[in-house]
């Protein structure tokens, strides 16, 4: 079943009648695009994912637990329980009886420990994790991808705010109609070869409130849902509260300094803060004054002024491209997104000749990033995006960030 289906999804048409797994997560955008493609004449199938949350199951609620996972149940915000809670759960079975589909559920309980234990790892390092991206990385476009082959799926399909441009010899992903809830930062990272695979209806809507016109249309019970804010395994939004109870050693006293060392105070652990952090640090100098820079090692938080935070440069790894890298050796003019919420920006990159080869994603490329002006909160551990110069609607690929300005570009180009 598997090998006469691949055929197909190299030929990178859809057509009417072929077989689609839709990722359904219980929200607006998922169920619409369900909605979308039964209309469009292809058989659809949905899949929920357990993915181990704090009551993400209707059959088994888990306990609040100061030492495991679990957030404190006080701290949940009723109707922002964030995506893959019991209620999604319950409501993407409600629609696909709605829409007369049949609903999988996958459990990846396993699988997104992994991505609980980066997060934390993560902050334990001192950086800032994007776990969103990771779950495509390594749920959406692996395990999910897996699990179609073993259906017969020829295609997988999401509610993600971005599209597929099958109009040339190879399938483009490109930024969605509505630039506001654009979503294509968080799927750079999906491989060259499965793009042929995948269909975003959702992303060819200049506007939220046409997505909720069709789940409006079709009579489902989510088509005014709110948005999901948090992320699925913090539902409280008390990041450094996870990661404590994973990895409570990281509690301890530390120093705040400024830029020139002098200290300022004290802070409980560096894994409280951010980069470009202003609120919650725990000093006043009588001016506004952000968190700059973090050292896991010495457990020291440095604080600066709005222009220490300026970067004009950052190395990437775990580099994901989705055109020929060749024509990265030399300076390459795109543009850049360095966070999920900023506007991508003028720049140039190119290939590091450096092999990372135990990484996250198990991809080992490296490359730089040179932008065209300075640069707010340009913060290892986030993804960065990259997109085409003259047609910024494509994704041309991305990565990681490693490290941030000259200093650390020097130490990315070891002898």
């Amino acid at each position: 079943m598997t090998s006469n289906m691949t055929s197909d999804m190299n030929s990178s048409i859809p057509k009417p009648g072929s077989k689609v797994l839709v990722a359904m997560s219980g929200g607006v955008d998922s169920s619409a695009a369900a909605a979308i493609l039964i209309e469009q004449g292809y058989e659809v199938v949905g899949c929920f994912m357990r993915l181990g949350s704090p009551g993400e199951t209707i059959d088994e609620m888990v306990e609040y637990d100061t030492a495991g996972v679990s957030c404190d149940p006080s701290k949940v915000k009723i109707g922002h329980q964030g995506c893959c809670s019991v209620g999604d759960a319950a409501d993407a079975r409600e629609v696909a009886a709605k829409l007369g589909i049949p609903l999988y559920v996958c459990n990846f309980k396993k699988d997104f420990g992994k991505i609980i234990d980066y997060f934390v790892d993560e902050y334990a390092k001192g950086r800032t994790p994007n776990p969103c991206v990771r779950c495509n990385d390594w749920l959406k476009f692996g395990k999910l991808h897996e699990y179609a082959h073993q259906i017969g799926a020829e295609f997988i399909a999401s509610g993600h705010y971005a599209r597929i441009d099958r109009s040339g010899d190879e399938p483009r992903l490109l930024r969605g109609l509505d630039s506001d809830k654009d979503q294509s930062y968080v799927l750079y990272g999906a491989p060259k070869d499965r793009l042929a695979e995948m269909l975003l209806p959702i992303g060819e809507y200049a506007t939220k409130a046409e997505v909720r016109a069709i789940a409006e249309k079709y009579d489902l019970p989510v088509f005014d849902k709110p948005d999901s804010q948090e992320i699925c395994f913090v539902p409280d939004n008390d990041y450094a509260g996870l990661v404590e109870r994973r990895r409570p050693e990281l509690r301890i006293k530390g120093k705040i300094v400024d830029i020139h060392g002098e200290q300022l105070g004290e802070h409980e652990g560096q894994h409280k803060f951010t980069i470009g952090q202003r609120r919650g640090i725990g000093v006043a100098v009588g001016k506004p004054i952000y968190v700059v820079d973090k050292d896991a090692k010495s457990n020291i938080v440095t604080v600066g002024s709005n222009e220490d935070l300026m970067a004009s440069s950052c190395i990437a790894h775990e580099a994901n491209w989705l055109i020929d890298e060749a024509q990265l050796r030399d300076w390459y003019p795109v543009l850049a997104q360095h966070r999920y919420n900023a506007d991508p920006v003028p720049a140039k990159i190119r290939l590091i000749d450096r092999v990372d080869e135990d990484t996250p994603s198990g991809r080992p490329g490296c490359f730089e990033c040179v932008f065209d002006e300075l640069q707010r909160a340009v913060t290892p551990g986030q993804a960065i995006a990259i997109y085409d110069l003259q047609s910024p609607e494509i994704v041309i690929g991305g990565g990681w960030i490693e490290a941030v300005g000259e200093e650390d570009r020097a130490a990315a180009h070891p002898d």
